[in-house]
């Protein structure tokens, strides 16, 4: 009774699995289904000949008081075949596993990043599969997809790699096209300041599809955040917006001070000023003209919503004339327009 060496062999020099490693779980396999037999002894080994390929099943012989007395062949007659399957088994296992330990390996450090891939045709309309690398299958779940984009076979997408874990059926690599990150990755490609370390994005607040809001700033002086994130004639933003299938995208200066932060998220409102009530519980009052009440709140609040998140603020929006009777409001103005409540 024999096993196929040669395919062992193969095993270790493409896939890298060791040769020992694949004859130990072939014999720790073989003594579990010579165990499950009829008449199996207890005390039992599994041997096979790393040359030839050929597996005994040796018992151990004991003396009346139980004690080893020496070893005799108790290989069962159909246990060729049952060998043969064992080690197929394990050969295809251990090849799964060397797949699933390139993929972790090779992805692990790309999540939080931007990849590449192309659009497979997929029986599952709820997951978009994505081919990446030209041999690794990531998957693009229904509830990461931006509304509004549909995926062809063979389209060419960027994605942000969510998570590269371990499940049940092997690796799985889970990509969005919905996470901030997108947006984050897409600018750090398009702004060399931003690779320079010159210019940062502090905040991301995102509605996929609709409308994205950033706040960046400069960390060396001299430098105009604003200006490299939007690009000459607008190119680079441009380039995000292509990318993200004409996402508007507001750029705004980020502050830290909580008022002007607060103004500028509110971006393109004109904001006469800003009470900041409380730092501790991020709550905010902004005032603008009354003919730019509707553009800082938003169709349906969304630029009053992404403002919101962007600052992490809580922020009440009222017209000059509605304002003008809150005294607490009303006491607020400075010649800057933008100020923190007197309490901080």
């Amino acid at each position: 009774m024999e096993i196929d060496m040669t395919a062992l062999r193969m095993v270790e020099q493409e896939k890298g699995v060791a040769l020992d490693t694949l004859v130990d779980a072939i014999e720790e396999a073989l003594l579990k289904a010579y165990h499950n037999l009829p008449g199996a002894i207890s005390q039992a080994r599994i041997e096979i000949d790393k040359r030839t390929g050929r597996v005994s099943v040796m018992a151990t012989e004991e003396d009346d008081d139980g004690n080893p007395i020496g070893e005799f062949d108790d290989t069962p007659k159909n246990f060729g075949r049952i060998a043969q399957a064992t080690a197929r088994s394990i050969i295809m296992q251990r090849l799964r596993d060397a797949d699933d330990q390139r993929v972790l390996g090779d992805f692990a450090s790309k999540q939080g990043q931007i990849v590449t891939g192309v659009v497979q045709q997929s029986r599952d309309g709820r997951l978009t599969r994505i081919l990446l690398a030209d041999e690794f299958e990531a998957v693009l779940p229904d509830s990461e997809k931006t509304p509004g984009e549909f995926y062809r076979h063979g389209d060419r997408v960027r994605a942000y790699v969510v998570a590269v874990e371990r499940t049940e059926k092997g690796p799985r690599i889970t990509l969005s096209r919905t996470h901030p990150g997108l947006v984050l990755g897409l600018f750090e490609r398009e702004v060399p300041e931003i690779q320079d370390g010159l210019v940062s994005i502090k905040s991301i607040a995102r509605e996929a599809g609709h409308r994205t809001k950033i706040a960046v700033a400069a960390l060396r002086e001299g430098v105009n955040a604003k200006g490299a994130c939007i690009g000459p004639m607008g190119a680079r933003v441009r380039a995000v917006m292509t990318e993200l299938g004409g996402e508007k995208i507001d750029i705004v200066d980020y502050s830290d001070n909580p008022g002007h932060f607060v103004a500028n998220s509110l971006s393109p409102a004109r904001v006469t000023r800003v009470v900041v009530h409380s730092v501790e519980n991020r709550t905010a009052t902004a005032i603008v003209p009354d003919f730019q009440l509707s553009l800082a709140i938003g169709k349906e609040g969304q630029n009053a919503r992404l403002a919101a998140r962007l600052t992490g603020y809580h922020i009440d929006i009222h017209s000059d004339t509605e304002g003008g009777d809150d005294p607490e409001v009303s006491r607020s103005s400075m010649s800057d327009d933008v100020r923190n409540d007197a309490a901080l």
